[in-house]
């Protein structure tokens, strides 16, 4: 009796969590992290409203700033548009071409 197996058809899907993909997982959660250390200290040097604030505000624009970077792929690439020719710098031995000749 041969046993069938459905085939997962998610291996080649970037990992999805709570709307981040691939690569922007690690930079909500760098944000994350960064805006509470920055907030720390500043709350811990000067005031904690104005710590807490800070804390809120880096917090929030780093999400933010990852979300719209997320709309441009996760690989997204520097575009140019234009003709681009790059010059040749080769060097032929023709003398030596010629004699390898029979």
């Amino acid at each position: 009796m041969i046993a069938k197996y459905a085939i997962y058809k998610g291996l080649q899907k970037p990992l999805i969590y709570r709307g981040f993909k691939g690569k922007f997982i690690y930079w909500g959660l760098g944000s994350l992290v960064g805006g509470l250390i920055i907030g720390g200290l500043i709350g811990a040097l000067t005031s904690m409203y104005l710590g807490g604030f800070l804390t809120i505000a880096l917090i929030s624009a780093g999400l933010t700033y990852t979300f719209f970077r997320q709309k441009d792929g996760l690989h997204s690439k520097t575009r140019n548009t234009g003709i681009f020719i790059h010059p040749v710098h080769l060097k032929l031995n023709y003398a030596a071409r010629k004699k390898n000749r029979i």
